[in-house]
């Protein structure tokens, strides 16, 4: 995998964000979600509409915050990373590659499934769907996409193949 990857947390208009210290290539493993797993009840009991550090990883599980910079990685219509599972752990992949100073991002929706949380979307760019909600309201061709990207888990994938 190369070097080490190190990363800058700051402000943003959009609360804290997670930035590259380095440049990151396409392929490279960013960072390991690292958060405690926990039920759907869980979640729902713990989560704020303004704060949720929660991550779906299958149908009823969820990881919840870790205190570390992947609780701080912003969703975009137009990501440059991606979420990949391997062996039991879940990792942010980048999908292009990504300039020294850049702002890391995913799409929310490539990990929603559950008909209960959504935002309204303030990631700017030209892309932007203007609500984060679950994969299966994605464009069929964001859809596909995605999945050739090989950035859709699992427990959605069976859902839509």
């Amino acid at each position: 995998m190369g070097k080490p990857m190190s990363f800058d947390i700051r402000k943003t208009h959009k609360g804290l964000g997670v930035f590259a210290a380095r440049s990151i290539l396409r392929g490279d493993r960013v960072l390991e979600f690292k958060g405690e797993r926990c039920s759907k009840e869980v979640y729902k009991s713990c989560n704020t509409p303004d704060n949720c550090h929660f991550l779906q990883i299958d149908d009823d599980t969820y990881l919840g915050p870790s205190g570390e910079a992947d609780d701080y990685v912003n969703h975009s219509c137009d990501p440059n990373c991606g979420v990949r599972y391997s062996g039991g752990r879940i990792f942010l992949h980048a999908i292009r590659d990504i300039a020294n100073g850049e702002e890391l991002s995913f799409d929310y929706s490539t990990t929603m499934d559950e008909d209960h949380w959504e935002m309204k979307c303030r990631c700017g760019s030209k892309e932007c769907r203007g609500t984060v909600r679950d994969f299966k309201h994605l464009p069929e061709n964001v859809k596909k996409r995605y999945i050739d990207l090989e950035i859709v888990p699992p427990f959605i994938l069976k859902k839509v193949l």
